[in-house]
């Protein structure tokens, strides 16, 4: 239906591979242009300031989530004014016992026109038809809580 690339490019700057000391910092290159600082996590010695994969993961499954709850939204007359989500993801041993981001939690705050009635049930009801509905959501093993 379609492809999606992103190129990737990292370049050894220093005299060797030492766990410690190689560089993790690189570079995401998107159709379209954007360029990408990225690094691993502080905490594997990335750099600061980088994105690292774990939460360009997150914020995909909330950007996903997000665009699918605004195409459910539109097609429902809704007019949505607002929407900010706070998305954390969980870096755990997962049953296997290998590290993944074994869950994505999704906090959405939705915020309607004015004169816009939505009630928790139905807030409730775009939420699942968003998650049902989302790419992401349906590519991953991890699990993705909407709260």
């Amino acid at each position: 239906m379609s492809e999606h690339s992103a190129t990737v490019r990292w370049r050894n700057s220093g005299p060797g591979m030492d766990y410690d000391s190689y560089p993790r910092d690189h570079q995401w290159e998107f159709d379209g242009g954007p360029v990408v600082g990225a690094s691993a996590a502080p905490e594997y010695k990335g750099g600061a300031g980088r994105i690292d994969p774990e939460e360009s993961f997150v914020a995909a499954v909330a950007a996903c989530h997000m665009l699918t709850f605004l195409a459910v939204a539109s097609k429902k007359k809704l007019v949505v004014e607002s929407y900010d989500d706070h998305a954390i993801g969980h870096l755990e041993k997962n049953a296997e016992g290998a590290m993944a981001v074994t869950r994505v939690e999704l906090r959405p705050t939705v915020r309607f026109a004015p004169g816009m009635t939505v009630t928790a049930e139905q807030l409730r009801s775009l939420h699942d038809s968003a998650h049902r509905n989302c790419f992401i959501a349906n590519s991953v093993k991890s699990e993705v809580v909407v709260r």
